[in-house]
């Protein structure tokens, strides 16, 4: 009673478990090719650390998509950042972010969702801000030269005392936006 029990497989049962390796060492490959191709250099968690340091630059840093929602972002330098996704044309969101004199010069916000978010004195000089919306927003005293706006959502936003000279704005939605002393 007790005796060993022995298995013998057959060569098909060979050929299903070496298809089975075959085909999970190739899933955890291409899932590390995609987790590569990421352009993405950090994450909400690093941007949160850093913000807490006195002066923050990400100049140049590629953040696409990244969700910047509700973050308090006073004075960081975002100058020249790619801060959009090519595969989906979904931005980053900075939905109500606090971005009070940001430095955005360059920077490709193209697709960002920027409503309700506090731009005041941002300097979003020369920046892609193409198809972004800003619903609500607060842009008082922004300096948006040669910014292309083209497609952009402005609705209910405050451009009071905004610099808007040799910005693009081509099919731009401007209803009920507060356009006092902006200089066009």
């Amino acid at each position: 009673m007790g005796g060993s029990r022995s298995y013998s497989a057959n060569p098909s049962d060979y050929k299903l478990l070496e298809e089975g390796l075959i085909e999970g060492i190739s899933s955890v490959l291409n899932k590390r090719k995609e987790d590569e191709k990421s352009p993405t250099e950090l994450t909400r968690t690093d941007i949160i650390k850093c913000i807490q340091s006195k002066r923050v630059k990400f100049r140049g840093v590629n953040l696409p998509s990244l969700d910047l929602s509700k973050l308090d972002l006073l004075f960081v330098d975002f100058s020249f950042a790619c801060l959009k996704n090519d595969v989906d044309a979904m931005g980053s969101n900075f939905h109500n972010a606090t971005l009070r004199e940001c430095e955005f010069t360059g920077a490709n916000l193209r697709g960002a969702l920027l409503a309700g978010a506090n731009l005041q004195s941002a300097n979003l000089q020369d920046a892609s801000l193409i198809d972004c919306s800003f619903c609500g927003a607060d842009l008082c005293s922004a300096h948006l030269q040669s910014a292309d706006l083209t497609d952009a959502n402005l609705e209910g936003v405050n451009l009071e005392g905004a610099n808007l000279k040799g910005a693009q704005l081509s099919n731009v939605n401007l209803k009920g936006a507060n356009l006092q002393r902006a200089y066009l």
